[in-house]
């Protein structure tokens, strides 16, 4: 199905989020409609945004956004990553949705890849305007990060406050090692990592919205943050995890599995692809594809 791609804006938390929506040909009031949420250290124009399309193809109208303090959306200081931002990004994307009247606010879902997938089974945690939960890839960023000595680091983060408070520069780190090179001179041999750079700083992903850039003190936010806590109580939308067997750092295998036994939902389902790695399910046609027909087959049931 054919289908429109506009530049949009809205607001969150008073910080204007540069989006796209994507709307099908030939929608009406009834029309289901999807947030799609990017990983840590992505952007709209990315792996979030081939599902955002991949969807709109399939009859959605879908929404796929740079995170607040990142991209080309608002809000300093730059690079932030703010957990209780992003959930709340999600949360202005439904509020936007909402205000469209081709969409059906009984039919939104929402639809997240990796630290996105976290963030997204957060939001519908507290937000029951979203009916079903799709994650693609999903990780736990808290998780993720409290895994890299947290105490040393946030020691580290309160003398740089400190010599930020005093007039220092803000210090601004990196996600990933800015390639193999680098990745190999560290010792780094983890197949996530070295993908994440094959996906991130090459042709095959790379967008100047998303520069491997972190401002180190928000690490604080990250490092308190557990994006499946209470799922056990407030996850009771239907759920649909999609994951790779393929076990690398990011952990969203351990992830997936512990979000499906987490869940309070009464509707869940994981699908585990054999041999498929975190990296294949953003951008690989074969792996993408299983991913997105698992996920119309559950989008159509719930929404």
């Amino acid at each position: 199905m054919r289908f429109n791609k506009k530049e949009i804006t809205f607001s969150s938390n008073g910080i204007h989020v540069a989006g796209f929506l994507n709307t099908p040909e030939n929608t009406s009031k009834t029309t289901p409609a999807l947030v799609c949420v990017h990983p840590g250290s992505s952007c709209k124009d990315q792996t979030a945004g081939i599902y955002a399309e991949k969807f709109a193809q399939l009859g959605y109208i879908t929404i796929v956004f740079d995170a607040s303090y990142q991209g080309e959306s608002g809000g300093e200081p730059r690079y932030t990553e703010d957990p209780s931002a992003r959930v709340e990004d999600v949360r202005s994307a439904v509020d936007y949705l909402t205000t469209l009247d081709i969409v059906d606010n009984e039919r939104i879902g929402v639809l997240g890849v990796c630290a996105g997938g976290g963030y997204a089974a957060n939001a519908a945690m507290t937000e029951k305007r979203l009916k079903a939960v799709g994650v693609v890839a999903s990780a736990n960023i808290g998780r993720l990060y409290r895994e890299q000595n947290p105490i040393q680091t946030l020691e580290q983060i309160g003398e740089q406050r400190t010599a930020e408070a005093n007039g220092a520069d803000s210090l601004i780190t990196q996600w990933i090692p800015n390639s193999q090179e680098e990745r190999e001179q560290a010792g780094i041999k983890d197949i996530d990592i070295k993908e994440a750079i094959d996906y991130y700083k090459t042709s095959r992903g790379q967008s100047s919205n998303s520069p491997n850039k972190l401002k180190f003190t928000s690490i604080e936010k990250v490092l308190a943050f557990d994006a499946f806590h209470l799922a056990d109580q407030l996850l009771t939308q239907p759920l649909q995890i999609v994951i790779g067997s393929v076990k690398g750092s990011f952990g969203s295998y351990y992830d997936g599995h512990e979000l499906y036994e987490k869940a309070a939902s009464a509707n869940k389902d994981i699908l585990v692809l054999d041999g498929v790695t975190h990296y294949d399910l953003y951008d690989q046609p074969e792996p993408v594809e299983k991913a997105v027909n698992r996920l119309e087959d559950f989008y159509q049931r719930y929404l």
